[in-house]
């Protein structure tokens, strides 16, 4: 039997499972790394302790499982996306602390790009709307800020990354400055069309061409990596929710995940066609296998998640992140309490990076469990308008969701969820599918599959929640939803 190594490195937390042939887990491990916030509206990281954390997680997994680094037939790596680090290349140092993609320090600098009419041009190459929340102006801002970075970069001694970037390069010990289609595509400097770092965006964001890594599509044989023991080959390298998208094996047009993690990503695969947005999501690239690009449509949730996280470490309501369930489940529901939860401004399709969070509706009658509930919904609400967007874009129908990531164990969420989608709501026997996205992707790439069919023939089902409310009640609620989002634009 062949096992396959994946690193999932998240934002809160760097992890490393091993998977079998047959795509079912047989070991993992965990471990969480301080989040930075220097202050309101930055975050930040230090990717040395991504690194060491991630390196620990691997060989924990190695030595639990008891699998030699000989038995492992291929590594895959799975990352935060847009997450920007910039690097000394003689010393593999950073040179300042990663800036995160949640972070909104560039927010001015953005707006002054579309106010000189840049908006239009950008989304035209790239497929993304101009915000922060991408590579490109923080990595901007890193050469501005950093004392002598920018002639530094222009004489080609400094490298930009984006986390997966960061991995390779310390796995091979700096042979590798590499990253994948689906991560190039998330940093603003890549033109998703001609498939290559573009002229004209390094030139508007003032980005010097020797900072940055080569491009492969993401089933690939990069490299390999001798830190384990024996050498193990670097095959497969996607950012976290195109990986996930692989690893519910949606490969069709029209088959849509959506990712119940720190925040909320829903992709829709679109094929080989390049889906344009009216409806404020982005066109991106999915998981490539070969030399045909793929792409996909997604909508970004910022919060969602996390918004468990804030109920038990701001508010003090629960002890631990799954007890909201329980909380929520002891109120009927919500009685007309509506949470939106945007602490780091709204993302799709909305894009106001301004907006803050709000609890509307509270009333003498209102409940620690009450606000619990209406924080779970929110969830589910922002989903929801995601979902509805992409089928005013009308690629294809969706017919079910398929989902996964941590707020994905929740039964209370998911049954809302398909109340207020409409359609199934579909959870794998397999929830760790960003996991076996980058293990697949490694797989094929050297040889353990032969085929994506043969992936997805490995993808079964756990559990499906079919919608139990009207039209009409779950159409009432959106319109409620969107007033609330409204108070806060």
């Amino acid at each position: 039997m062949a096992y396959l190594l994946a690193l999932d490195q998240g934002t809160s937390s760097s992890r490393s499972i091993i998977f079998n042939d047959q795509g079912q887990p047989v070991a993992s491990a965990q471990q969480e790394f301080r989040q930075i916030f220097p202050q309101p509206g930055w975050v930040e990281h230090d990717p040395m302790e991504i690194w060491q954390s991630q390196l620990a997680t691997c060989q924990q997994v190695l030595a639990q499982s008891g699998i030699k680094a000989a038995e492992i037939a291929a590594l895959g790596i799975t990352n935060q996306r847009e997450t920007t680090v910039l690097w000394e290349r003689s010393t593999g140092q950073p040179l300042f602390n990663a800036i995160v993609w949640q972070d909104r320090r560039t927010e001015a600098y953005c707006d002054q790009l579309r106010a000189q009419g840049y908006a239009g041009r950008i989304q035209e190459k790239t497929g993304l709307i101009l915000d922060p929340y991408f590579s490109a102006t923080k990595l901007k801002w890193l050469l501005d800020h950093i004392p002598g970075a920018r002639a530094r970069a222009e004489r080609g001694e400094l490298a930009f990354g984006t986390v997966d970037t960061w991995l390779a390069w310390q796995l091979s010990g700096g042979r590798l400055h590499v990253t994948d289609v689906s991560n190039a595509a998330r940093t603003m400097l890549f033109n998703i069309h001609s498939g290559q770092w573009d002229q004209d965006l390094l030139d508007w964001f003032e980005i010097p061409a020797a900072v940055l890594p080569q491009v492969h599509p993401s089933s690939h044989r990069y490299g390999d990596t001798g830190l384990f023991g024996d050498a193990i080959a670097i095959a497969g390298i996607a950012g976290d929710q195109q990986a996930a998208l692989f690893g519910q094996a949606c490969f069709s047009p029209g088959m849509a995940k959506n990712t119940y993690g720190t925040g909320c990503f829903m992709l829709m695969h679109t094929g080989s066609t390049c889906a344009q947005s009216h409806n404020g999501l982005i066109s991106t690239a999915a998981c490539q296998t070969g030399a045909e690009p793929q792409y996909a449509l997604e909508g970004s949730v910022f919060i969602g998640g996390a918004v468990v996280q804030w109920l038990r470490d701001g508010l003090k309501a629960i002890q631990h992140s799954p007890d909201v369930e329980k909380l929520a489940a002891s109120v009927p529901d919500s009685g007309g309490v509506v949470f939106v939860p945007s602490f780091t401004g709204l993302g799709a399709p909305y894009w106001v990076p301004s907006a803050k969070g709000a609890i509307l509706g509270l009333s003498r009658g209102t409940t620690v469990a009450h606000i619990a509930r209406a924080a779970l919904e929110s969830i589910a609400f922002q989903s929801t308008a995601l979902l509805q967007a992409m089928v005013r874009d009308a690629v294809s129908p969706i017919t079910e969701l398929r989902v996964d990531g941590g707020a994905a164990a929740n039964n209370l969420l998911l049954q809302f969820q398909a109340n207020l989608l409409g359609i199934p709501v579909v959870r794998p026997k397999v929830t760790e599918t960003t996991a076996l996205g980058a293990a697949y992707l490694a797989g094929l790439g050297a040889g353990v599959y032969r085929s994506m069919e043969e992936c997805a023939s490995h993808w079964q089902v756990e559990r499906q929640f079919l919608p139990t409310m009207s039209r009409d009640q779950a159409a009432g609620l959106m319109a409620q939803w969107e007033n609330a989002v409204g108070k806060v634009r």
